[in-house]
């Protein structure tokens, strides 16, 4: 490989990490921009979480209940016991597919009723899975500061 070859592809490499860095940065809240307060904020009413329970089930992957609730995901009990590295492309496939019909307030509930039928997700969609679970729990922590600071702006 030629010099140019190997810089170029060392700048692409620099350039993939750094938007990953930043990415993950702003999403942890670590990095924040300034919101044009114009602009009227969408806020999604699964956001919130229901009240009914000590724990909210919706911040947590815990299973509180044994209840299994199915995602018209069925056809995934096959895979009962299987390792999470043991996938066909086809069958991680599968997964996915189920994974992007869901609502992001649905995730969480779907990782626990896999876990309560002992189905082990290729962990390429269990990574997918779990930064939409985060990203569902950031956007509730905004809703609640949003929530709070208007609050606050009302009572003054």
């Amino acid at each position: 490989m030629t010099i140019e070859t190997i810089l170029v592809i060392t700048i692409v490499a620099i350039a993939v990490i750094a938007a990953a860095v930043l990415w993950r940065m702003h999403y942890k809240g670590l990095i924040t921009h300034e919101e044009n307060t114009d602009l009227p904020r969408v806020v999604d009413k699964n956001i919130e979480c229901c009240g009914e329970h000590d724990v909210c089930e919706a911040e947590t992957l815990l299973t509180l209940t044994e209840e299994i609730i199915y995602y018209s995901d069925e056809e995934l009990d096959e895979y009962r016991g299987r390792e999470e590295d043991a996938y066909s492309d086809e069958e991680i496939e599968e997964f996915r597919d189920v994974l992007l019909t869901l609502q992001q307030h649905e995730v969480s509930g779907w990782l626990k009723s896999l876990s309560l039928r002992q189905i082990n997700m290729p962990y390429q969609v269990k990574e997918e899975a779990l930064m939409m679970v985060e990203e569902f729990r950031w956007a509730r922590r905004e809703n609640r500061s949003l929530k709070e600071s208007k609050e606050t702006t009302v009572q003054q």
